[in-house]
């Protein structure tokens, strides 16, 4: 950056590399000379690697774009445009609305700031917000019907239990074990659906013993048709969490996928880092994210938006109690699990925030 405004200023370079919101700065033949890391998080590219190249080489709007920037370096006059897709060589179509703004140096050099802010992702965080609120309120409402529940249950299994004692026929028993052993089914559902009632034991860790770890189990109990690709980040750090409760819920999803597929087919585990992230209402400056892909026949639609409930599924023979017990062993640990599938591809997504071992 030796010819870039922002070096002259290190207190703005400060306030641009912790915004959400992308940032791209560029001279006046409109080059980079910055790109903050959320704009390295939005086109997928270092600054590095982005240093001096053209936008072109970044990513595309349409052929009037670059004239309009250079009217504005020209003019003096800021411009925005709103809800415009844009063709990102590394990520993708993005929705973004974005600002320029003429910058002027004390020297002979002008240069353009160009804001973006994503759609897409506030899309998501609004969706986040709406998945978090509906399950703090499912959650309220389950433990209200559970102690509405519970509290019958017990009566019913005491009164079985007093009425075997006085059965003068033993045979008659067995009616009772019946009432006794539904009664005691009945109150481990209710318990299940309740969640886990475990405090996480949180130690340093590294995500991908957790991830071999389930994958050495599942293997060991699906058929020989199955089979695991791998794309780890091995520049992950170890992070603050519970080893067994993160173990259960990356393996109730990996369950979940199994027999999405038949015993045949292939499951994907990648990760991640994400950097300035926000998951729900909060933002984090690391964030570690973990896909869990699979070729299966996907999830209808109309379930997509429920399979994070309880007594929700797919499958004749499930519970609907494993993707909501993942959802809520991860939220214990402020994250988040988010699915998206169609026919051939179904990836649930784990966000966990990164607490960096300080040693």
């Amino acid at each position: 950056m030796s010819d870039a405004i922002i070096q002259t200023d290190h207190s703005l370079s400060t306030i641009l590399d912790n915004l959400s919101t992308a940032v791209i700065l560029l001279n006046d033949d409109l080059n980079i000379q910055f790109i903050n890391p959320a704009c390295e998080n939005l086109f997928q590219i270092s600054f590095k690697r982005a240093y001096h190249k053209n936008l072109d080489d970044i990513f595309y709007i349409n052929d009037q774009f670059n004239l309009r920037l250079k009217h504005s370096l020209e003019t003096e006059h800021p411009f925005a445009e709103h809800e415009i897709t844009i063709d990102s060589l590394f990520s993708g179509k993005l929705t973004v609305n974005y600002t320029v703004t003429p910058l002027l140096h004390t020297g002979s050099k002008s240069y353009l700031l160009i804001e973006f802010t994503h759609l897409d992702r506030h899309l998501r965080i609004t969706r986040e917000e709406k998945l978090i609120n509906e399950q703090n309120a499912t959650k309220n409402l389950i433990r209200g019907m559970a102690h509405e529940i519970k509290n019958p249950l017990g009566g019913l299994r005491g009164a079985a239990q007093l009425l075997e004692r006085e059965l003068p026929d033993k045979n008659l028993k067995e009616y009772t074990q019946i009432i006794i052993g539904e009664a005691d089914r009945l109150q481990n559902l209710v318990d299940r659906m309740l969640g886990p009632k475990i405090v996480p034991q949180k130690q340093d860790i590294n995500i991908h013993q957790v991830l071999e770890h389930v994958r050495q189990l599942v293997l060991a109990e699906c058929s020989e048709g199955i089979h695991f690709n791998l794309d780890y980040d091995p520049s992950l750090p170890y992070f603050s969490a519970d080893p067994d409760l993160l173990i259960q819920a990356v393996l109730n999803i990996t369950r979940n996928a199994i027999a999405a597929l038949d015993n045949n087919g292939e499951i994907t585990f990648k990760t991640r880092p994400v950097r300035h992230f926000t998951i729900g209402h909060k933002h984090h400056r690391l964030v570690l994210q973990i896909d869990i892909m699979d070729n299966g026949h996907g999830i209808d639609d109309e379930l997509i938006e429920q399979i994070f409930y309880p007594m929700v599924t797919g499958r004749a023979d499930g519970t609907g109690l494993g993707l909501s017990i993942a959802q809520s062993l991860i939220n214990q640990h402020d994250g988040l699990i988010e699915c998206i599938s169609q026919p051939g591809n179904t990836i649930f997504t784990i966000y966990l925030p990164l607490e960096l071992n300080d040693a």
